[in-house]
């Protein structure tokens, strides 16, 4: 039996840049005004994953992304950093879902998998950051959870050590698998792409992208099963639609301000103790310090 490993992966826009057009009239997210990209941290739970297939025989690293058609990118970039497979979860009906309806999604997707052994996610999201998604998986799983890992210390066919990251240091906690583990920004980072995994797998494509292609890769995908990326919907999961989308997700907003930073009086310091007593005196005059 194959060491089964999962990662969720989700497509983010890009908060880093964040320019006047970020934001809609309505205080929601314009995406369409952001690049996407693989979300930070599901990158650091990729790399986790990887190095626990390095070390276990027969293992197999699958990435499972919830989003839009375009998610399919990550899904690409996975595989060029060494996942062997990836499945997009997309349908108008997932539109919409908040945390719980999220969970309740990769949920009944990870049910597809048995028997699974390891489940790898991002801390949380930058385009949420609520860190409840990874919680609620293994809630719904019925099976432990470790939260904030940064290092795999141990892992065997049946158990797992693994170093987490705290406020004020790191611990060392062991579980039993199968189990869930969210993975911290301070874990190692992702190794690069590899230029034969690029060249193997830069025609990987859904259904829809093939169905929107200019070129017919028919014989292509038919040659080389490998690279269709798998698309699942609601009756691939075998879901309750009163849990999904708008209608599963409890989570009402209430308000949201859209706030942009602006930059006020500012002042350039030479290099010398002249300017740093003259600045120093400035912030004392002004109650800032002292």
């Amino acid at each position: 039996m194959k060491f089964r490993i999962l990662v969720l992966a989700k497509q983010v826009p890009d908060t880093r840049n964040v320019g006047k057009d970020a934001m809609k009239a309505d205080g929601t997210v314009n995406r369409g005004a952001l690049p996407a990209i693989f979300n930070p941290e599901d990158l650091n739970a990729l790399e986790m994953a990887l190095k626990v297939k390095d070390q276990m025989k027969d293992a197999e690293v699958i990435v499972l992304s919830m989003g839009p058609s375009r998610a399919s990118g990550i899904i690409r970039e996975a595989l060029y950093r060494g996942a062997d497979r990836g499945y997009l979860i997309t349908d108008r009906k997932f539109a919409g879902s908040d945390t719980l309806a999220t969970s309740y999604v990769l949920s009944q997707t990870i049910k597809q998998f048995e028997p699974y052994h390891l489940i790898f996610a991002g801390r949380q999201a930058i385009d949420g950051d609520t860190a409840q998604v990874g919680p609620q998986v293994a809630e719904k799983l019925s099976i432990p959870q470790i939260t904030y890992a940064e290092t795999i210390k141990k892992v065997t066919q049946k158990t797992i050590e693994v170093q987490r990251r705290l406020e004020r240091g790191v611990e060392t906690v062991r579980s039993h698998l199968p189990l869930v583990i969210t993975v911290h920004s301070s874990a190692p980072e992702c190794r690069p792409r590899e230029a034969k995994k690029i060249m193997k797998y830069k025609h990987a494509r859904t259904v829809t992208e093939l169905q929107n292609e200019v070129k017919d890769y028919t014989d292509l995908f038919e040659q080389r099963p490998y690279l269709t990326i798998s698309e699942w919907g609601v009756s691939d999961i075998d879901s309750d639609e009163n849990r999904l989308g708008l209608n599963g997700s409890p989570t009402k907003v209430k308000k949201i301000e859209n706030i942009v930073f602006t930059q006020k009086e500012s002042k350039v310091l030479a290099a010398d103790d002249e300017s740093l007593d003259e600045l120093m005196r400035e912030l004392i005059d002004s109650h800032v310090i002292g």
